[in-house]
């Protein structure tokens, strides 16, 4: 095979990626969302936590790493069993009423037991679009 085959290949298969896998919400749309949040938490580089943990690089950070936090039985299980803050979960998490199932959920994929209620008390946001947007605002906190 040439070798200027390669890159002319490559492009073909990311651009024939389905349009899901390639869908990000809008970060500025994002901080707007995020005011919700602002009340419990923080998400500065170095910031205090709150009612919740600061937020900072949270997307891609396994679950429970704040230190100092408290965090609640349901979500310490969770960051036993290996939960990380992926997109996906995320999304899952911050759906309504996502909060507990979504760890209940993950806990007994990983064979474990899940007792308990999540700590968080926000309802959840109800539209995806809204989901994705927050994500892709938290994901610019590296």
């Amino acid at each position: 095979m040439s070798m200027k085959l390669i890159p002319l290949i490559a492009g073909a298969l990311v651009l024939s990626l389905p349009t899901a896998v390639l869908a990000a919400g809008d970060a500025a749309k994002g901080e707007k969302v995020f005011k919700k949040c602002k009340a419990c938490h923080t998400i500065k580089q170095g910031g205090k936590k709150k009612v919740g943990p600061n937020l900072f690089g949270i997307v891609g950070k396994k679950a429970g790493q704040f230190p100092g936090f408290k965090y609640g039985k349901l979500l310490k299980a969770a960051a036993e069993a290996g939960l990380v803050w992926d997109e996906a979960i995320l999304d899952k998490y911050l759906a309504k009423k996502g909060m507990t199932p979504t760890l209940k959920a993950y806990i007994e994929s990983r064979g474990g037991k899940a007792k308990g209620r999540s700590k968080m008390t926000f309802a959840g946001l109800k539209k995806k679009q809204q989901r994705e947007d927050v994500i892709a605002y938290l994901k610019t906190f590296k």
